[in-house]
């Protein structure tokens, strides 16, 4: 595949699917975005990153069992798959690079 970019939000949503591992899906996701950055995404917005990170081949989709809390509907859940964890590899590594090549702050230096 060729390589495809990561957009910021795209690659938060991605992080939060790897960590939640079994339990990721668009609420608790949110959740976890909410939390961890404050930020508090529409539904919309975060199935609109959703889609596109399937589109591009970094997550896959599956509908889990129908629930009566639910009323009898399906959550649908996300897995990272292997080329997603390469795009978030080669992101933080070009991050990384770019990090460590900055000079000190001058407040360290007092």
């Amino acid at each position: 595949m060729k390589h495809t970019q990561l957009g910021e939000f795209e690659e938060l949503v991605l992080l939060i699917i790897g960590s939640l591992r079994d339990d990721a899906y668009s609420i608790s996701i949110r959740e976890e975005l909410k939390e961890h950055t404050g930020r508090n995404p529409s539904i919309g917005a975060l199935h609109s990153a959703l889609n596109r990170l399937e589109k591009k081949g970094f997550v896959e989709s599956f509908e889990g069992g129908a629930t009566k809390e639910r009323g009898g509907r399906r959550k649908r859940f996300y897995t990272m798959t292997a080329y997603g964890r390469r795009a978030l590899d080669q992101s933080y590594e070009l991050r990384s690079m770019f990090y460590h090549r900055l000079p000190s702050p001058s407040w360290t230096n007092e």
